[in-house]
C-alpha cells in the first residue's frame, strides 16, 4: 500500500498549497476547518486516509465546483486492466464507488467532494459496450446537480488519478469508509491486480 500511501499524501499537500494561497487572497470572509466527520479513521491495515487541510469555503466551494465540473457529453464505458474488467468515463478515467454510501445516495460533499469529484453530468449519460444499460441512471445531489449511478451506487473520480488508466484511489480509506472501483455487474472490485503493472490498464 506505500503507493496508495504516497497519492493520498500527495493530494493532502497539493489540498494544504491551495489553502495556503487562499489565504493570502482572502482579506476577509469566514474560514472554516473539516468537520470531524470527514476524518476517517486511522485503518488497521496500514492505509492512510484523506485529511484535508483547514479552508476557506469561499475555495473549498469553488475547488469543489471546479473539480466536479458536469461532462458534456458523459459515458460509462468498460476498460480491462490488471483488476479485471472495471467503469471507466468517456475520458478512461476510474470510476470508483464509496462504501459510506447508500443506494441511491451519496454521502460524499464538502473536502469529500473536492478529492473524490463526482460524476456529474448534464445529459443522460451513453453506456458504452459491455455497460448494462439498466443499471446506469442518475441521481439529484443536494445541491440539485445530477450524478451518474450505476446499480445504485453513486460514482465518482479521483483527483490522485491524473491520466487514462490511473486507479490510485483503489482501496483507499477515506471520509468514513473505502472506496473502489467497479465492475460491469455493478459490483466493486476487492481482489488483488493481476499483474505488476501498478493497477493501470
Amino acid at each position: 500500500m506505500r503507493r496508495h500511501t504516497r497519492t493520498v499524501t500527495a493530494l493532502a499537500s497539493a489540498l494544504l498549497l491551495a489553502t495556503a494561497a487562499a489565504g493570502c487572497s482572502d482579506n476577509g470572509g469566514d474560514h472554516g476547518s473539516a468537520s470531524g466527520s470527514d476524518r476517517a479513521e486511522q485503518p488497521n491495515n496500514h492505509e492512510v486516509d484523506v485529511v484535508p487541510a483547514a479552508s476557506s469555503s469561499a475555495s473549498a466551494s469553488a475547488s469543489a465546483s471546479s473539480s466536479a465540473s458536469a461532462s458534456s457529453s458523459p459515458k460509462v464505458d468498460v476498460k480491462n486492466g490488471s483488476f479485471g474488467k472495471m467503469l471507466v468515463d468517456e475520458k478512461g478515467r476510474s470510476l470508483y464507488q464509496f462504501d459510506k454510501d447508500t443506494t441511491n445516495k451519496s454521502m460524499c460533499s464538502g473536502s469529500c467532494a473536492t478529492a473524490w469529484p463526482p460524476f456529474i453530468v448534464t445529459t443522460k449519460p451513453a453506456a458504452g459496450s459491455g455497460i448494462k444499460a439498466n443499471l446506469l441512471k442518475t441521481i439529484k445531489r443536494s445541491d440539485g446537480s445530477e450524478q451518474v449511478t450505476y446499480n445504485g451506487r453513486p460514482l465518482y473520480r479521483f483527483e490522485g488519478d491524473k491520466k487514462p488508466g490511473d486507479i490510485n484511489g483503489q482501496d483507499i480509506n477515506a471520509f468514513g469508509a473505502k472506496w473502489f472501483i467497479m465492475n460491469p455487474d455493478g459490483k466493486k472490485v476487492t481482489t488483488a491486480p493481476q499483474n505488476n503493472n501498478g493497477g493501470g490498464y
